[in-house]
Parts: C-alpha cells; sequence; structure tokens
C-alpha cells in the first residue's frame, strides 16, 4: 500500500492506495505549530480504525505546499514507516513524463494534477482544483503543462469580507435561490457563489478557445461539489485527482 499526503495551507490530506484503488481518504487541518508527534498520533488513530497495519505501507509520498509543515511531516513519516518519504519538489520532476513549467515556482499540488490528468486522459485537459485557492492547470496530449491561473479559493473569498469588512457576517457556502440578494448573507452568497460560478465557466471556455477548442476539463479539490450548477461544465469530477497525482510521483520516482 502506498501512503500520499497532500498538505495545503487549510488541511492536510492522506490518502491510502491499494495499488490504483483510493481506499481511504482522511483530512485534517494543517497546523504549522503542531509537531511530528501529534501528526504520527493522528495518523496512527485512522490506520487503527481501518485496520490497518503499520507493516502494510510500503511506501509514502509527501506533497506540501506549506514549507513550515514539510520538515515535520517528513519527520514523521520516516520515524512511523522507518523509511524516507519521497517529497514532491523540483529534484523529482525531471523523472516524470511531463514537462513541468517553472519547476522551481510551481506548487507540487498542481504538478500532481497536471500528471494524473496526463495519465489518465492523455489530451489536452485544464484541471480546475477547488481549495484554499481556485486553480486552472493546463496540461497538453504531450504531457507539458502549458500554464497556471490562480484565484482566491471560495472559503478563502468569503472570509476576507467576514475579516475585512466591519459589518458582513461569515456565512455558509451555498448557492442562493437568487442573484439579486434580499439580506446581508444572500447578498454574498450571490456575489461569491455565483460569481464564481461565471469565473469557472469563463476560465474554462477562454482556456479552450486558446487550445482551438480541444480541452478536457477535470473538477477536483475538496469543495469541487459545492456550486452544484457547475457539475456539467466538467467532462469528469475526480475529488481525489490531486492525491493520485501524489502517488503517480512517488511511484515513478521510486522505479528508478
Amino acid at each position: 500500500m502506498t501512503l500520499a499526503i497532500d498538505t495545503g495551507n487549510t488541511d492536510a490530506v492522506f490518502g491510502l492506495f491499494d495499488q490504483d484503488t483510493l481506499l481511504y481518504t482522511w483530512r485534517t487541518p494543517a497546523q504549522i505549530d503542531a509537531s511530528a508527534a501529534h501528526y504520527d498520533a493522528t495518523l496512527r488513530l485512522w490506520l487503527l480504525e481501518a485496520d490497518i497495519p503499520l507493516s502494510a505501507i510500503n511506501g509514502t509520498v509527501l506533497c506540501s505546499v506549506v514549507p513550515d509543515l514539510t520538515p515535520v511531516l517528513r519527520t514523521m513519516l520516516t520515524r512511523l514507516f522507518g523509511m524516507e518519504p519521497v517529497v514532491v519538489g523540483p529534484t523529482v520532476y525531471p523523472a516524470l513524463p511531463i514537462e513541468v513549467l517553472r519547476p522551481h515556482e510551481i506548487g507540487g499540488d498542481l504538478v500532481a494534477n497536471a500528471l494524473a490528468a496526463y495519465t489518465r486522459f492523455g489530451r489536452n485537459c485544464v484541471v480546475v482544483d477547488f481549495g484554499t485557492a481556485l486553480t486552472f492547470t493546463t496540461v497538453s496530449a504531450t504531457g507539458k503543462i502549458l500554464g497556471v491561473a490562480i484565484a482566491p479559493g471560495l472559503k478563502t473569498a468569503i472570509r476576507s469580507l467576514f475579516s475585512n469588512t466591519a459589518q458582513l457576517p461569515e456565512v455558509p457556502l451555498e448557492l442562493p435561490a437568487s442573484a439579486l440578494g434580499q439580506n446581508t448573507a444572500h447578498a454574498i452568497q450571490a456575489g461569491i457563489m455565483l460569481g464564481y460560478e461565471g469565473l469557472v465557466r469563463s476560465m474554462v471556455a477562454r482556456i479552450r478557445t486558446e487550445l482551438n477548442g480541444d480541452c478536457l476539463a477535470i473538477g477536483t479539490g475538496g469543495l469541487v461539489r459545492t456550486i452544484s450548477t457547475l457539475h456539467a461544465d466538467f467532462d469528469e469530477i475526480i475529488p481525489g485527482l490531486t492525491l493520485t497525482g501524489v502517488k503517480l510521483i512517488g511511484e515513478t520516482v521510486l522505479a528508478i
């Protein structure tokens, strides 16, 4: 079994794979002040509840866009499983079957998205990832990352309003019945939820136009199903795509 970890600015997501099957997905807040022992205890509990012995895991892969957490999680994995994890980053990209754009700038999660999409579809794809940030990663049919677009994520946008205004409340991520908000909460939902609906559609359309219409749209990320009116705009919705890409990176590196 392979344990893949995708650590973002909000959560650290752990995925346990048996070959190509994602058996379990666990999520915990990405706390930069937490110790390796904290994550060790959390992971041990998950594995205990799933009745998975430590010895069943023969490979670990760590992708992190939080520099302060990377050594913490790396230490935890090394101590717990007695082996160094594969750490996603510029040093491993030359081993991958894709061409990585600006390897020292691009986030490892975006590389994982591109690799997973390329491996699965082998066509021009834009991966729309609904996380702390809303990202659009486009990979070509030949495996070249063509470009990335980044916007604040849904929760990030709503929390920004809540944190930076005196009278606007934090509201749930729910689609309003109308674009004409009749109260403050509905007004924020109309602006954010329906606004992001238009943002995603517009970005995907522009990317497809630049690629002469030949581009699949793949949705992923923890909030990918939040805007239900966008579901039909995606050729596929694959919530675990990033974890699959992280696992593929690890397998490719370990096979060398």
